[in-house]
C-alpha cells in the first residue's frame, strides 16, 4: 500500500509539472483601439510599405537539399543573353527602368528601385509586345528598345509625390472644395470645382476603432494639437466628424501601414499637408468613401 501511494505521488507530481511546462497562459492583449499590436509576419508582408505600389521583395531562404540533389550535374544549360536587370536586384536604374515603364503603361504602381514580381510582368508584356525574347529579365535589347520608345523620367515620376495611385473621384467630390479621401486607394486629394489640386497618402483607423465613412464639413482646425484621450501629438489637425479629424502622423511616417490610428486620417507628408492646411477653411467638404 505505500508503495502504491509513493508511485501515485510520483505520477501526480510529473503530471503536474508536464502540465506547467506545455500549458499556454492569456496572451497579452492590447487595449481595444490600439494601434500598437504588431502585425504578423503574414501580414505585414501586405502592407506599404508595403503598399499595393511596391514589388514585394521575397524572403530569403535557403534550397532544400532534394532540390539541389534532383539537379542533373551532367544537363548542359540552354544559352540564354545576359541581363542587365533581373528579379531580386535593387538600384537606381531600376528605378529609371521601372518609370519608364509607366509612362508607356506597362505598370500603374509608383517606382520602387527593387525588381519583383509586378516589373517582371511588365517586362515580359513589353518583350512579348516588341518581338524579343520574353524572359522577364532585361537585357541590354530590351534595355535599349525601352529607352527609344520612352523618354528620361523627371524627378517627379522617378519619386512621385504619393506611393498610392489615386483612386476616381467619389461624385461628392466633383463640386465645391472637398478633401476627397478613398479607403480603396488609401489616398486623399484635395479638389476644387472637381479638379485635383494636391495629394497624399494616408492611413485609417483600425477594425476597433473605424475611421467614419460618409459626407462631413471642417468643423475645425488646429495647427498645434495634442489627443486628449491618446496624449499623442495631431500636428495640422482638421476635425470632421466627432473628434476625428485629418492630421500628420509621425508615426505613419516612421512605420507606414504597418500601424493604425484610432479613426483618424493619417497623413505622413507633413509638408504637404502643411500647405493643405493653410488651404482648408471651415465648413469646406470632407467626404470618405470606399
Amino acid at each position: 500500500m505505500l508503495r502504491q501511494r509513493v508511485i501515485i505521488r510520483t505520477l501526480g507530481v510529473a503530471t503536474a509539472v508536464a502540465l506547467a511546462a506545455t500549458a499556454c497562459g492569456p496572451q497579452k492583449t492590447e487595449p481595444a483601439g490600439s494601434a500598437s499590436t504588431v502585425p504578423s509576419a503574414s501580414a505585414a508582408g501586405s502592407t506599404p510599405e508595403t503598399s499595393p505600389s511596391a514589388d514585394n521583395k521575397p524572403a530569403e531562404a535557403s534550397p532544400s537539399p532534394s532540390a539541389s540533389q534532383s539537379a542533373s550535374p551532367s544537363a548542359s544549360p540552354s544559352p540564354t543573353v545576359k541581363a542587365i536587370m533581373a528579379n531580386g536586384d535593387e538600384s537606381e536604374q531600376i528605378r529609371e527602368l521601372q518609370a519608364r515603364l509607366k509612362q508607356l503603361k506597362y505598370m500603374t504602381v509608383a517606382p520602387t528601385g527593387f525588381y519583383g514580381s509586378k516589373t517582371t510582368a511588365a517586362v515580359k508584356a513589353f518583350q512579348t509586345k516588341n518581338g524579343l525574347t520574353a524572359s522577364g529579365a532585361v537585357d541590354e535589347a530590351t534595355w535599349k528598345k525601352i529607352q527609344s520608345v520612352s523618354k528620361k523620367p523627371t524627378a517627379d515620376e522617378l519619386r512621385p509625390p504619393t506611393v498610392n495611385e489615386v483612386d476616381a473621384p467619389d461624385p461628392r467630390c466633383m463640386t465645391g472644395r472637398v478633401m476627397c479621401i478613398s479607403k480603396e486607394s488609401r489616398t486623399l486629394a484635395w479638389m476644387i470645382d472637381g479638379k485635383i489640386v494636391s495629394t497624399m497618402d494616408v492611413r485609417f483607423g483600425s477594425e476597433n476603432t473605424p475611421t467614419r465613412e460618409g459626407q462631413f464639413k471642417v468643423e475645425w482646425k488646429a495647427k498645434d494639437w495634442t489627443s486628449t484621450i491618446y496624449h499623442t501629438p495631431m500636428p495640422y489637425a482638421m476635425f470632421f466628424s466627432q473628434g476625428q479629424a485629418v492630421h500628420y502622423s509621425a508615426d505613419f511616417a516612421a512605420r507606414g501601414y504597418a500601424g493604425a490610428s484610432h479613426g483618424c486620417v493619417n497623413v505622413r507628408d507633413k509638408g504637404k499637408l502643411a500647405s493643405l492646411f493653410e488651404q482648408v477653411q471651415v465648413g469646406d467638404k470632407v467626404v470618405v468613401y470606399w
